[in-house]
């Protein structure tokens, strides 16, 4: 999202639209190199999101009339957000939603397994195309909020932390969004008291509630797999 915000701003477009055209080609890309089946899926995330952030990086150093905070392109400002960033957000929100639930089959079908998808009928690239546009949208209307760099730690912590106590799609959708909003709390409110960052608190926040549930979930696990201490035989 970078590259796209920096060059919005040096040629006085929105930058909103950069922030959008910059995401939706991250995604295309990840799809492509997904489709080609020669890297990973998180590896494909990593090289991108580092090309993109340097490529950003670069078109703000080579820029000599850059007026943009680059801090808050890359990290956002939560405490700054207008009623408009509200309204994005909400609405943002709500296209998710029904999107996710018009298209919940062929979404599911295409993160098992493509080949089960095609095999099905539901479309796996029509699929791939939805998912690439609901990221696009997070991505977008969170910018403000936190920034083109730590919108990933809220996009996968939540969804990491939830997918350690269900497997049921649906659940895991409601437990991750739950825990996105208490990481947004927790996470200002620790700014407010430790005079951090927000978007950056926030984030740290996300990223430590998925450790600590991946921890308890360890934990519980262990516990109900130590063997059960048999009882002493009764006398005769």
């Amino acid at each position: 999202m970078l590259p796209g915000v920096a060059l919005a701003t040096v040629l006085g477009l929105p930058v909103l639209v950069g922030g959008a055209l910059s995401a939706v080609a991250m995604s295309l890309g990840i799809a492509a190199l997904q489709r080609r089946g020669r890297l990973s899926y998180d590896t494909s995330i990593g090289l991108l999101f580092v090309a993109m952030l340097a490529l950003g990086v670069v078109v703000i150093s080579h820029s000599g009339s850059f007026a943009t905070d680059a801090t808050a392109i890359l990290f956002g400002d939560i405490l700054a957000i207008a009623p408009v960033d509200i309204a994005l957000l909400a609405g943002a929100a709500v296209v998710g939603l029904a999107v996710a639930w018009a298209f919940h089959r062929p979404l599911v079908a295409l993160a098992l397994d493509p080949r089960i998808a095609a095999v099905l009928g539901l479309g796996p690239r029509s699929a791939q195309a939805v998912l690439v546009g609901l990221v696009t949208l997070a991505v977008v209307a969170s910018y403000q909020a936190v920034g083109s760099l730590l919108v990933v730690g809220l996009l996968l912590a939540p969804a990491v932390a939830a997918g350690h106590w269900t497997t049921r799609i649906p659940t895991r959708m409601a437990l991750a969004a739950a825990l996105g909003i208490a990481a947004v709390f927790v996470g200002l409110l620790v700014s407010w008291h430790a005079a951090t960052a927000a978007g950056a608190s926030v984030a740290a926040t996300a990223i430590a509630v998925a450790g600590l549930s991946g921890a308890a979930r360890a934990g519980l696990t262990a516990l109900r797999s130590r063997p059960v201490p048999a009882s002493p035989a009764a006398p005769a």
